[in-house]
């Protein structure tokens, strides 16, 4: 079993920054790439980026150039730096973690293994 905590959530205006974190315990060997989804109110969950192990990235296109997801293996935690923060970013945010093989990571086929709890952002405008 995986087992992961988010931290980081919370209320910003509309252009501003928030960071995000999911600290990965547990059976962590197996994992072979983690991640964030979102989810608001009325809407299914999301993939808004994917790193695998090796450190390559993946982003839904409403957030790339303004999100970015790394990791720091010595702390088994996933980041999620994102800036420019808009009124639509607002969502529950969840850290995700999939054994699914690099291929179907790569290609934004894989589902998670693993969530965590989820951390509330809301953007105001």
């Amino acid at each position: 079993q995986v087992q992961l905590v988010e931290s980081g959530g919370g209320l910003v205006q509309a252009g501003g920054s928030l960071r995000l974190s999911c600290a990965a315990s547990g059976s962590i060997a197996s994992i072979n790439a983690m991640g964030w989804y979102r989810q608001a109110p009325g809407k299914q969950r999301d993939m808004v980026a994917t790193i695998t192990t090796g450190g390559t990235t993946r982003y839904a296109d409403s957030v790339k150039g303004r999100f970015t997801i790394s990791r720091d293996n010595t702390k088994n935690t996933v980041y999620l730096q994102m800036d420019s923060l808009k009124p639509e970013d607002t969502a529950v945010y969840y850290c995700a973690a999939t054994r699914a093989p690099t291929i179907l990571v790569l290609h934004l086929l894989w589902t998670p293994d693993y969530w965590g709890q989820g951390t509330q952002v809301t953007v105001s405008s």
